[in-house]
């Protein structure tokens, strides 16, 4: 007799079934994440250069105002020359 519990083993065609499944939940989740970061906010490179154009700003606020014009005026001239 043997000291080691023995599990039932899963059939071929319910292993399958579950690893489709998976792979179908996988593939959901991270397609979800992508489109969280496409959508959310202004592209990284929009910010970045935004930092560098109001770096010379004191305060915080200020420099945040200046942020969010600068990249409110770099859009309205993105979807003008468009």
């Amino acid at each position: 007799m043997s000291a080691l519990p023995k599990l039932p083993g899963l059939s071929a065609p319910s292993m399958i079934v579950a690893a489709a499944v998976a792979a179908v939940i996988a593939a959901g989740l991270l397609s979800a994440v992508t489109v969280m970061f496409q959508s959310s906010g202004a592209p990284f490179a929009d910010a970045v250069a935004a930092e560098r154009a109001c770096a010379d700003r004191t305060y915080v606020s200020e420099r945040e105002r200046c942020m969010r014009d600068w990249i409110t005026a770099s859009r309205r001239h993105a979807v003008a020359s468009n």
